[in-house]
């Protein structure tokens, strides 16, 4: 990765989120478990540290919001002297690695970091590697539950609309292969909406 040229600093950076309307379903919050256990190392702590300060900023004015980099900078221990300073070399290194990038008003930020690549995974010590492998697999189960539980709510409504009652829904979910559980949820779910009329 070539490095990008140093960054002009005003005393006042103009930050607004970088959407991405994939990456910001499937993307990790930079105040994450996973960010912190796998980005660290990969980023590097100042950078994770500022892309956790804008993104807590995020949550107070979605829209964006004026960052002072001085204020900022003492906050994460950095210096933001000049174009070359550590702040600035922060800023320039999440642009490098696409967490944000310049825009004539300022600076886009990314909400959610990205998973890893495979050649980033391929750097990092054996045992995360193993940890990454692991945290993904219980990612891609997660998901799928997540897809399971949603097309059986699905199935419910319909059937519900079709005039079917609660105990009727579970008998059809059942047979449709969603788990026992599953559907004794589900159709208790449709039991009370049905009751309450709502």
């Amino acid at each position: 990765m070539s490095p990008a040229p140093p960054l002009d600093l005003p005393t006042n950076l103009i930050v607004l989120p970088w959407h991405d309307q994939d990456l910001d379903l499937i993307g990790f919050d930079p105040r994450s478990g996973y960010v912190e256990q796998f980005w660290l190392g990969i980023l590097g702590p100042s950078s994770v540290w500022l892309l956790r300060r804008v993104a807590t900023g995020f949550d107070h004015f979605p829209n964006g919001f004026e960052m002072p980099i001085t204020d900022t900078a003492d906050a994460l221990g950095l210096g933001a002297g000049g174009r070359h300073s550590p702040f600035a070399r922060t800023l320039t290194r999440c642009i490098q690695f696409n967490m944000a990038r310049e825009e004539s008003y300022g600076i886009a930020v990314r909400r959610r970091l990205p998973p890893l690549n495979e050649r980033q995974v391929g750097r990092l010590p054996a045992p995360l590697r193993q940890a990454h492998q692991a945290w993904m697999a219980a990612e891609s189960e997660e998901s799928a539950r997540a897809r399971h539980d949603y097309r059986a709510r699905l199935v419910a409504a319909s059937l519900y609309e079709a005039g079917d009652d609660a105990e009727q829904i579970e008998y059809q979910l059942v047979r449709l292969g969603t788990s026992a559980a599953l559907a004794a949820v589900v159709s208790a779910e449709w039991r009370i909406q049905s009751a309450t009329g709502s």
